[in-house]
């Protein structure tokens, strides 16, 4: 009769199998094995920004692996932009820092593969953007209020540049998110921030110098200074109500027939 496993090794297996004996397990390549080390030195600190890996020489002996294993380590790293390598008798692998920018090309692209529309995407952002302006103003620190004058002089000293005027208008959204101090936030709405910045160019180059895009430029910068006001004299209500009919205003003129989903826009 063959030996029956003990605890330890049922144990063991249970906890690799979720229970279920005898499920196959998938183990990690050795190349993600080793993007997995790498990146865990970056994320660390271990690695700063622009330090150069070791040749490959010394880590395929540190590893013990064949140069085709570290490549794909490399080509795996390198997909997430957390390193750069060079080819040649100067090249070599060098770290870059995690950059908020690649997930929002991610995000972009599998919000145009699901045919989002805008309209989901400002949705979004009107679901998400008024409790932050409410929570700006209950934390009311005098750093925040004048980071958001000094956008607002910059803004009313735009003149007749629309184009940079509405990039003006998506860094005074962006800051808003900034100044909670809310890391996930920051993440999850900067990966908006490329499409809404886009849809928001396409709209002004349609409808430029009309009384339309005047008017709409008009009203969302005084909602701007206006918010500043209530966050100043920290009310959140106001704040926040104000906000929500601000965003409401702003997707009823951006979203257009001829451009319904962000892969009209981006595509």
């Amino acid at each position: 009769m063959a030996a029956q496993p003990s605890n330890a090794q049922t144990s063991v297996a249970d906890s690799w199998s979720g229970g279920t004996v005898g499920r196959q397990i998938r183990l990690p390549k050795m190349a993600e094995m080793i993007a997995g080390d790498l990146r865990r030195q970056i994320v660390h600190g271990q690695l700063a920004e622009g330090d150069a890996l070791p040749s490959e020489t010394e880590l395929m002996a540190q590893y013990d692996v064949s140069r085709p294993t570290l490549r794909e380590a490399f080509r795996i790293l390198e997909s997430e932009s957390l390193i750069t390598v060079r080819r040649g008798a100067h090249g070599g692998a060098r770290v870059q820092l995690p950059d908020p920018k690649v997930v929002a090309r991610y995000a972009a692209v599998i919000l145009q593969y699901q045919r989002t529309t805008l309209e989901d995407v400002y949705e979004a952002r009107s679901i998400v953007e008024p409790p932050c302006v409410g929570l700006l103003a209950e934390l009311r620190s005098d750093d925040a209020i004048s980071q958001l004058r000094a956008a607002l002089v910059e803004h009313d000293a735009v003149g007749d540049d629309p184009m940079r005027s509405v990039r003006l208008h998506v860094a005074f959204h962006s800051l808003l998110i900034g100044l909670t101090g809310n890391q996930t936030l920051r993440l999850l709405m900067g990966m908006l921030e490329n499409i809404i910045d886009m849809a928001n160019a396409s709209q002004v180059q349609s409808t430029i110098g009309s009384a339309a895009h005047q008017r709409a430029s008009r009203k969302g910068l005084a909602a701007h200074h206006r918010v500043v006001d209530l966050i100043e004299a920290r009310d959140a209500e106001g704040a926040e109500q104000l906000w929500r009919k601000h965003l409401t205003e702003a997707r009823d003129y951006l979203v257009r027939a001829d451009i319904e989903t962000v892969l009209d826009l981006m595509g």
